[in-house]
């Protein structure tokens, strides 16, 4: 044993004695001047781009590199000198030089005497065993300085074996992959993993949000123990989901080459790096290698007054419908984010009153401390009368992009204080919910304001008995997508009100299917079969939608199979449609409804040939490699023919996400008396009403009433207008990705894209008694805007490049029933204008001066208007019901 002891010791002896021997990084010779040549380049371009029509910039230089001091005791302990001289600056794109604002320029003019000089300065860094232990620069540099020596520097850092580390850089603190072969070291860094002192945002829906793609690698010459030349190159592309053609891309290169060594300068004595660099010069300073933030200024910048006045007449609600809208309405935001409390407050009393809603949007939208703080200066929810721009402000914190803990508090406070108006009571609740999710989805989940909230809303239910207080709450949990909420929702969806039911059912729709446990089944399956007692039609309806979309059993299916024919007349019609849909389209659930339809007793002529004019029919919208966005309609009507629900949907998906875009679902009861029809079973004593509810981008709406009770009915009856009653209007920030991008060279690359919309989404109900006729329409108008901007910020020089697509669309979602005879004759329609798809590239590099260079190009498509297809049986009713209007 003590001969193996030995043994073992005297290996590992040697193995230690030859690492130190070859050195685990570059050693640098006494007594010697190394000479390098460093280039370090930049560009930007669209995503798809080439190298040649890039815009950017190269800087080139001379670097001389010699030993200070080195620790007697151990090689790889070495501080070093570098130098930069002789720097030059040219546009990366000889084909550009025609149009280049830096041609005949000296890096003397470019820079500035005072940075220049800063920059040739020498520096030094502190290298133990390859790796950089301090950087020593002058604080008094300016930052942008710093950083490219900063960058020059982390070429010199380097391991010549093979394994994963954590290094420090010019990028951050990040993982390392080091790949050692002969005389090549390859250095991939995994920047996902960087962490730097800047953090940006982004987009909580990945169907709206930014994707990104990066890599950084670095390949070392190392000869006789020393480096002979490093290429760095690293590049990262950002896209947006929803549109990959609408992405930017920012290419950064280094090169350090040595050309030569002479004589150079003598080891200096010391005990230590600290007292040697005292010595040689007292201001140098430890500053740090990782790059430090850079403070940008814009001279002869508007201030957001100035830019608010130049905007205003866009954002004026006759222009809502224009791309210019979302456009300015983008551009607003950027200024806001960069404003104190009392800018932003001059412009929100100076706006028009007919803007002023817009101007809360996007104050509301800009998500900064400042702007918070100014609209709860601003509001006053203890007035009544300013119900638009309270609404309007509680939306546009529902589809925040990036919501925060305050904003979260700022609501509960609000909640808490006195409210003028019970409509906001309510919107202030439930847009609550939407904010717990999103917050939630964040890993905020344990926040104490998020913890409160969470509490109230689950406890609200059950702490009141009034009708509209038990809906505020169940609305709001329905946008939280707690899991502690689904027994509520159980224990609701069978409760004596049919309105209880229908929002308890629909929340359960909204979960992943993993949560859709024996229990959930068995209450939903209760409702539909009416186990326990008679529900309403739409309850039953809402009911069976949760089944089919829960991943349903054989047996489940084939219990809904068998009811078929033992419904309400529209009822066999609805749930036929419905199956017949999901065969069609291919859903999920189709797989098992083919398996339960091989049973001979649930699939025969007398169940599946159904008459009546309630339908399930979906479709897609648009296809194509980036989204796929598909449409639902599901109508029900009552035994008389008057409507008694409409559910409209649309969905985006993009790869495995998908975002459930907007749903408008239009409800009646109780108007069997108008035309002295029987109500169906358990519909007998129902109170008249009509409303709409609206879910819009995955958050859940107040809904809004057309009227309620016999004798509001009967007074807007007769003053009904044909008008559509707005459910919402306003500018809404979809898209909202914000980073710095620090490059190994030790530049900084700015991105910020951004997705706007205007949107009017609107909806009437018309019942004519002397035609025998009703009309319910949802019209749908909007303005969509993306933009992608990637700047790269020199300080003495900027280029950048800004890519987006624009598109003006409207959508009419039209249903028609005529009940002057039975069967009644039942149209609907789905309407699509033409509409036109813009994109566009401007690539800019610009001086301090205010000279400047810009490049543009874009492209139009028009796509044709269309009607959307729905079921044979509604073109053939169609074609019936305007013949007879005819």
């Amino acid at each position: 044993m003590l001969a193996r002891f030995v043994f073992l010791l005297c290996a590992a002896s040697c193995l230690s004695a030859a690492a130190q021997a070859a050195g685990v990084g570059p050693r640098l010779n006494n007594n010697q001047l190394y000479k390098f040549s460093y280039t370090t380049e930049v560009r930007v371009d669209r995503a798809r781009g080439s190298p040649q029509g890039s815009t950017g910039y190269r800087l080139s230089s001379d670097v001389d590199v010699h030993l200070v001091w080195r620790d007697p005791s151990n090689k790889d302990d070495q501080l070093i000198q570098l130098a930069i001289s002789n720097v030059r600056v040219e546009h990366v794109s000889k084909s550009s030089n025609k149009k280049s604002i830096i041609e005949g320029s000296t890096a003397e003019s470019l820079f500035g005497n005072k940075k220049l000089s800063a920059l040739t300065k020498p520096f030094m860094v502190h290298l133990k065993n390859g790796k950089t232990k301090a950087f020593y620069s002058y604080w008094a540099e300016p930052d942008t300085i710093k950083n490219l020596k900063r960058g020059v520097a982390s070429l010199m850092q380097v391991q010549l074996h093979s394994g994963k580390v954590i290094e420090n850089d010019v990028s951050g603190r990040c993982t390392i992959q080091y790949k050692a072969e002969k005389n090549q070291v390859t250095r991939t860094k995994i920047l996902d993993t960087c962490k730097t002192p800047e953090t940006g945002f982004t987009t909580h829906s990945k169907v709206l949000g930014v994707s990104k793609k990066a890599s950084s690698v670095t390949v070392f010459t190392i000869e006789d123990g020393f480096l002979r030349s490093a290429v760095a190159e690293e590049t990262h592309g950002l896209t947006v989901n929803a549109h990959k053609s609408t992405g930017a891309k920012v290419v950064s290169r280094q090169t350090l080459t040595l050309v030569g060594t002479e004589g150079g300068p003598l080891e200096a004595a010391g005990k230590d790096v600290t007292s040697v660099v005292k010595t040689i010069d007292a201001k140098l300073a430890a500053v740090g290698i990782i790059a430090e933030k850079v403070k940008s200024q814009c001279k002869g910048c508007p201030t957001l007054f100035q830019h608010w006045q130049s905007l205003q007449k866009l954002l004026e609600p006759n222009s809502l419908s224009k791309v210019s809208a979302p456009r300015s309405f983008l551009a607003l935001i950027q200024s806001i984010r960069k404003a104190s409390k009392d800018e932003i407050l001059k412009v929100l009393k100076s706006a028009s009153k007919t803007s002023l809603p817009q101007v809360v949007d996007a104050v509301t939208s800009s998500q900064t401390h400042a702007s918070l703080d100014a609209m709860l200066e601003f509001l006053n929810f203890t007035d009544a009368k300013a119900f638009v721009l309270q609404e309007r402000f509680l939306y546009a914190c529902g589809f925040a992009s990036h919501p925060n803990e305050r904003m979260l508090k700022a609501l509960l406070d609000i909640s808490k204080g006195k409210i003028a108006n019970n409509d906001i009571k309510e919107s202030v609740v439930i847009i609550m919910g939407a904010l717990v999710h999103k917050l939630c989805q964040k890993g905020g989940c344990n926040l104490p304001t998020v913890v409160e909230v969470k509490n109230m809303i689950l406890k609200g239910p059950k702490s009141t008995q009034e009708e509209s207080l038990v809906q505020m709450y169940l609305l709001a949990l329905k946008n939280s997508m707690l899991p502690e909420a689904i027994p509520i929702f159980l224990k609701y969806a069978e409760a004596d009100l049919g309105s209880y039911n229908t929002i308890a059912l629909t929340a359960l729709q909204r979960y992943d299917n993993s949560l859709m446990t024996e229990e959930v089944k068995h209450t939903v399956n209760r409702v539909f079969h009416q186990n326990r007692r008679i529900y309403e039609k739409n309850v039953r309806a809402a009911a069976a939608d949760v089944i089919l979309s829960g991943n349903p059993s054989i047996m489940e299916v084939k219990n809904l199979l068998l009811s078929i024919g033992h419904l309400p007349h529209e009822m066999n019609k609805y749930m036929l449609s419905k199956i017949q849909d999901i065969l069609r389209f291919q859903m999920p659930a189709s797989k098992t409804i083919h398996q339960a339809m091989k049973d001979m007793i649930v699939n025969n002529y007398d169940r599946f040939s159904k008459v009546g004019s309630s339908s399930s029919f979906s479709g897609f919208m648009a296809r194509s490699a980036d989204v796929t966005s598909t449409y639902s309609l599901d109508i029900l009507y009552s035994g008389s023919g008057i409507l008694r629900r409409s559910n409209m949907n649309m969905f985006g998906a993009s790869g495995e996400a998908v975002l459930h875009g907007l749903q408008v679902a239009i409800e009646a009861q109780g108007l069997e008396t108008l035309i002295a029809a029987t109500p169906d079973e358990g519909e007998e004593n129902l109170e008249s009403f009509a409303g709409m509810s609206a879910l819009l981008f995955d958050v859940q709406l107040r809904p809004v009433n057309f009227f309620k009770g016999y004798s509001d009915l009967m007074s807007k009856m007769f003053s009904m207008s044909g008008d559509p009653l707005s459910v919402v209007k306003g500018l809404l920030l979809l898209t909202d990705h914000s980073e710095v991008i620090q490059l190994q060279s030790g530049l900084k690359a700015s991105a910020e894209f951004q997705g706007g919309l205007s949107i009017d989404i609107s909806g009437g109900m018309e019942v004519s008694l002397w035609y025998r006729e009703s009309k319910t329409s949802v019209n749908n108008r909007g303005a969509l805007v993306v933009s992608g901007n990637v700047t790269v910020d020199m300080d003495f020089l900027k280029t950048g490049v800004e890519v987006s697509f624009d598109t003006e669309a409207s959508l009419d979602f039209i249903t028609t029933v005529q009940f002057s005879e039975y069967p009644f004759l039942v149209c609907i329609q789905m309407d699509k204008a033409t509409f036109p798809i813009s994109e566009h590239l401007t690539k800019y590099d610009s001086l301090p001066s205010g000279k400047n260079a810009l490049s543009e190009r874009s492209k139009k498509l028009i796509v044709p208007g269309s009607e959307f297809p729905l079921h044979q049986e509604n073109s053939n009713m169609c074609k019936k019901v305007f013949d007879s209007s005819w």
